[in-house]
């Protein structure tokens, strides 16, 4: 479904866009993404200091990267609600999809949690020993909440993000780090950091203290300046919704794939448990940094049908800050300060930490761009697109796992960030390659362009 028409923009925004008001619009996305990325660290920090933590970190993380199969859904629908939904009516499609997602949810938490299936995937697939598996089992019996509550919250994001209320994104993130760090420090001041079970409370109730700040402020704007309908907007049902919905989540089922397999092809490197733990310490770093430029897409959405220049340029000012702060950490003595006295990392843990950081700058590099082309093709309406690059990244990503754990298992947490970081080169080759052979002469993504033929 092409998004085109669904993009009518009030008068006030036809004026040409200023680097003020990009900034003003996106500094709030990005420190709320950033924080999110915090609340990671929180926890990882809080478990790094228990009497075993490459053991609970391992547990958390292994409940963790199954939770992506669910929550990747739910996410998407925070770019669903801000590219289609501009009155109550559409959004009331909209909502109709969101819980059937939910449902969806909860179901696949109910299997995994409570029936044999849960035992299978994380014995056979993660190659959890089993006298850990009730104690990564107990760790997803809390985290499956986290997914409802993330899609509730991204639904609303959705609203807030379109009527150009960004602060409201940092407010909630800010609101919901306060809660979890007392948590953090209370687990740490009684001395009761004895599992992963500590992570997964920390982080649902953070989820929903922002979940519950979003939905107070979307209803608001819901009741104060949505309209009921607008009759030129074409998203009238919830089969309009799906139509732009439906690859996204089809590429979503294919992406998730890549968590679960990175971890079980870490669980069997030469040390497994020092692997899982380092990669999920480099990735919440990699995630802090690289999270802040994570909606590039936004601007897309909201600002390149009125100024594709200015909107390139942007990206092209930003793009390469991701990399440069990365490398800050990964080569000068800003790096193992912070592990050792923020995050409370020991010596070993920290070593292996900063190897998989180094890798992980490919990733930092390539992320950018590969976000400005996504908002181009969901601004287009050709979300079919990111089936086929999702399919490039987990072929390319799979492909550098099982080579290098053949070949070079010593590299331990290193083969993870590699086999990332190249997924994304595959996905964004893709992503290049069929924009560039669209039809639509309209579509411009700077440097990439498509030239004119002669005759034009």
């Amino acid at each position: 479904m092409a998004t085109d028409s669904n993009n009518t923009q009030s008068p006030t925004d036809e004026r040409a866009v200023s680097y003020p008001k990009l900034f003003a619009f996106f500094i709030p996305l990005g420190l709320s993404a950033s924080l999110v990325t915090i609340s990671h660290v929180i926890i990882n920090s809080t478990l790094a200091r228990s009497a075993q933590p490459e053991l609970i970190i391992a547990s958390y993380a292994v409940a963790m990267s199954l939770i992506g199969l669910a929550e990747r859904p739910a996410v998407l629908l925070r770019q669903t609600c801000s590219a289609l939904v501009r009155d109550r009516r559409s959004f009331r499609a909209m909502s109709a999809i969101a819980w059937y997602v939910f449902l969806c949810i909860f179901a696949y938490g109910i299997l995994i949690s409570y029936t044999p299936i849960g035992n299978w995937v994380f014995a056979n697939f993660f190659g959890v020993e089993d006298e850990q598996l009730s104690a990564v089992i107990d760790v997803y019996r809390i985290l499956m909440y986290v997914s409802i509550f993330s899609g509730l919250r991204c639904l609303y994001h959705g609203l807030i993000i379109y009527n150009r209320r960004t602060t409201w994104l940092t407010i909630g993130m800010v609101i919901r780090l306060l809660v979890m760090y007392a948590i953090a420090q209370y687990y740490l001041m009684t001395d009761q950091v004895t599992s992963g079970r500590v992570g997964a409370v920390i982080f649902l109730a953070g989820m929903m203290i922002e979940c519950l700040v979003s939905v107070l402020e979307g209803r608001s704007l819901l009741r104060k300046k949505i309209p009921e309908e607008l009759e030129e907007h074409p998203v009238k049902r919830q089969r309009d919704v799906f139509s732009f919905y439906r690859p996204l989540l089809y590429s979503s089922f294919i992406a998730v794939i890549i968590g679960p397999s990175i971890t079980a092809v870490l669980g069997k490197t030469d040390q497994m448990e020092l692997s899982i733990a380092s990669f999920a310490i480099a990735g919440s770093l990699t995630q802090l940094v690289q999270s802040f430029f994570s909606y590039i897409h936004q601007i897309v959405l909201n600002f390149y049908r009125i100024d594709q220049t200015r909107v390139f340029r942007f990206t092209l000012f930003m793009a390469f800050i991701p990399t440069l702060l990365i490398g800050l950490l990964s080569y000068t003595p800003a790096g193992p300060l912070f592990l050792q006295h923020v995050m409370g990392v020991n010596e070993q843990l920290l070593h292996a930490s900063l190897q998989t950081l180094r890798i992980f700058m490919i990733m930092t590099l390539l992320f950018p761009w590969l976000d400005y082309c996504n908002g181009i093709l969901m601004l287009k309406g050709q979300t079919k697109v990111m089936v086929w690059s999702q399919a490039a990244n987990v072929t390319v990503t799979v492909s550098t796992l099982l080579i290098c754990i053949t070949a070079t298992p010593g590299w331990n947490a290193m083969i993870g960030a590699l086999a990332q970081s190249l997924g994304f080169a595959g996905e964004l080759a893709v992503v290049l390659v069929l924009l560039r052979h669209m039809s639509d002469d309209a579509t411009r993504i700077g440097p990439f362009k498509r030239r004119e033929s002669a005759g034009a």
